[in-house]
């Protein structure tokens, strides 16, 4: 889809309106005037509609790669479009939940559309008696296991990359992809 001219797209609010009332009644002047009202038309209206671009469930569907920018989502061109418009819409959730592994393992089930298990090793406990084993193992990567629909090819490269920039940058990660 793309923008342009709207053959008669009017103007909410003419210039002419501003105008002293002896420009008003001349020709000239409102020639000129209407020549503006056209060429600002297209301008007044994509401001008016402002809110319906920055909603994923209405933006035009070739502002949503630039939406989705705005939130720090890449999304995947080959998804429906209905698709990719959820997963802008739920970035803002995504995001509160960045770096933990409930947070990873809804945006790979997101990205996948498939069952999803991540196993880390960090953790936190706390112990009363001095001398108590550190929590977790001596390990800090994460594991991605996917297994997606069937008959559903994904893509390792992609996975792999959404899952470096979802995870804490501290911890090493590995993917496994499971076919059924």
């Amino acid at each position: 889809m793309s923008r342009g001219l709207v053959a008669e797209l009017g103007t909410p609010a003419s210039l002419n309106d501003g105008l002293p009332a002896i420009f008003q009644e001349d020709d000239f002047s409102q020639r000129l005037v209407r020549a503006f009202d056209e060429l600002l038309a297209p301008a007044i209206s994509t401001i008016d509609n402002l809110p319906a671009y920055l909603d994923p469930a209405l933006t035009p569907p070739d502002f949503l790669d630039w939406l989705a920018g705005w939130v720090g989502l890449l999304l995947d061109e080959t998804w429906p479009l209905e698709r990719r418009r959820a997963f802008v819409a739920v970035a803002s959730q995504l995001y509160r939940n960045r770096g933990t592994a409930a947070g990873l393992e809804a945006q790979v089930r997101l990205f996948t559309a498939g069952e999803v298990e991540v196993v880390e090793h960090g953790g936190s406990a706390w112990s009363s008696s001095a001398g108590a084993a550190p929590p977790g193992g001596p390990q800090r990567d994460v594991r991605v296991r996917v297994t997606p629909p069937a008959g559903v090819r994904l893509d390792a490269a992609r996975l792999d990359a959404l899952v470096a920039a979802a995870k804490p940058a501290h911890l090493s990660h590995s993917i496994e992809i499971v076919s059924r």
